[in-house]
């Protein structure tokens, strides 16, 4: 689809006005709630001003709900191909040589709300991404004292979260090679204090430049391998076809790769729908992986031109860098978009490429913003019509989780049918004989 003024409109009108159905309370400082039960809760756009972003307002990605760690019985199990097994408590974490890094940490799904034709999975649009400064050790310092033998080649991750029905328990899986990166720690701070609960607490993974699956939370056990990890959550989930496909084709997990590098992208922050007249200060931040961004660009007239932004400060590798430029706003509707390029030379693109799980959107975004003397009154959405919902329905899908995730949703039958078997494989009790008049709430009830 060729890139027009029209087209760049309506991405804009749709990424800030999704879809009637996406929830709109707002907890734990002012975070868009997208699931309460297990928690995710995404950043407004307004938190994309601070270039460390406090961790009131840092994002919340759970597979399952938050466990509980007692300090004094948590301990850190290292075995597998190693020489030396270890079992090491914080204390002795702590008596490792000391790192502290800042870095973005982005769940890989962030933009998946933005799809088109739209995919499962929690709908994040902007705001499943931070910057922090993580105080921990370095994962090398850590297997070195363990010393790995020949042939070791993956590090499986394991936290202390339990999973919910028969969902696979979450591992994930680092190459030796990411794990012995010098800007690979064991973290135990965020921005100065102890991890939160939801954050990891006492220890994460920092996969610096990586997306969020590899950072895993609750550390208890570390096992390498010589070969690659089979689990669900490498071979099947967290995978994204290595080459570009047709939007809304099915590919066999097999033929995907696991996620790791996050792509480079930005984000406005400032303004966000409106502004008066006159010299408008439009502001953002835009971060990459392992290469840092270089350029950022922004266009006031929906892509047709572009002109430099002022980047702000030194910057880090891996960090936040924000970004300021002075618009000359005259009345009317326009469109705004900014683009940031990194020092390998990867640019956001104008156009998505698509892929079935819905991963690393970094499409430069198209943001719809009103100049006008007075703040047009915002209208009030429409009370939705309450239904009775199914019982067979509030027994197979509210046991791990409430109706947020669903109402999400904006799917097909067929991609329905598909998730119904994936929970009913995870413990989801689901009868045969219920199974048709639960698709048929679920696809009357949250379609595209």
């Amino acid at each position: 689809m060729a890139i027009t003024r029209r087209n760049l409109l309506l991405a804009g009108a749709a990424a800030f006005f999704p879809n009637s159905a996406r929830p709109a309370d707002l907890q734990n400082a002012g975070m868009i709630t997208i699931s309460p039960r297990p928690t995710d809760l995404e950043m407004p756009l307004e938190g994309f001003i601070d270039e460390i972003t406090p961790v009131e307002h840092f994002f919340v990605r759970s597979h399952t709900l938050v466990p509980e760690v007692k300090l004094a019985d948590w301990k850190l199990k290292i075995d597998g191909l190693i020489e030396r097994p270890l079992t090491l408590t914080l204390a002795d974490l702590k008596q490792f040589p000391r790192q502290e890094l800042v870095s973005v940490l982005e769940c890989a799904g962030n933009g998946r709300g933005f799809y088109t034709p739209p995919v499962a999975g929690a709908q994040w649009h902007f705001g499943s991404v931070g910057n922090a400064r993580w105080t921990g050790v370095r994962l090398r310092d850590v297997l070195q004292k363990a010393g790995l033998k020949p042939g070791a080649s993956q590090l499986l991750l394991d936290g202390a979260d339990v999973p919910l029905g028969t969902m696979p328990d979450f591992q994930r899986t680092l190459t030796v090679e990411k794990g012995r990166h010098e800007d690979t720690l064991l973290a135990w701070e965020m921005n100065g204090k102890p991890l939160t609960a939801q954050h990891g607490f006492p220890l994460r993974v920092i996969a610096a430049g990586w997306a969020s699956d590899s950072w895993v939370k609750w550390l208890q056990h570390i096992e390498v391998l010589d070969h690659e990890f089979d689990g669900f959550w490498m071979k099947t989930a967290y995978r994204h076809p290595p080459n570009h496909v047709s939007p809304g084709t099915a590919v066999d997990p097999k033929d995907m790769v696991p996620v790791t590098d996050l792509n480079v992208k930005s984000v406005i922050a400032k303004p966000v729908d409106w502004s008066m007249p006159g010299v408008v200060t439009v502001q953002g931040v835009a971060w990459s992986n392992a290469s840092p961004v270089t350029k950022v660009e922004v266009s006031v007239d929906a892509g047709n031109s572009w002109n430099p932004a002022t980047l702000i400060g030194k910057g880090t590798r891996y960090g936040f860098r924000r970004w300021t430029f002075a618009w000359r706003a005259e009345e009317g509707p326009h469109t705004l978009i900014s683009r940031a390029t990194n020092a390998a030379g990867q640019q956001q693109p104008l156009q998505e490429q698509w892929n079935p799980n819905g991963y690393l959107w970094n499409v430069a975004q198209p943001r719809p913003v009103l100049v006008a003397a007075l703040r047009p009154p915002v209208p009030a959405a429409a009370p939705a019509p309450e239904q009775p919902l199914p019982e067979s329905y509030k027994a197979a899908c509210f046991a791990c989780h409430d109706e947020h995730m669903m109402q999400q949703q904006r799917l097909t039958r067929a991609q329905w049918d598909r998730e119904v078997t994936k929970m009913s494989g995870w413990g989801a009790p689901v009868k045969p004989e219920q199974r048709d008049a639960i698709l048929d709430y679920l696809s009357s009830s949250f379609k595209p």
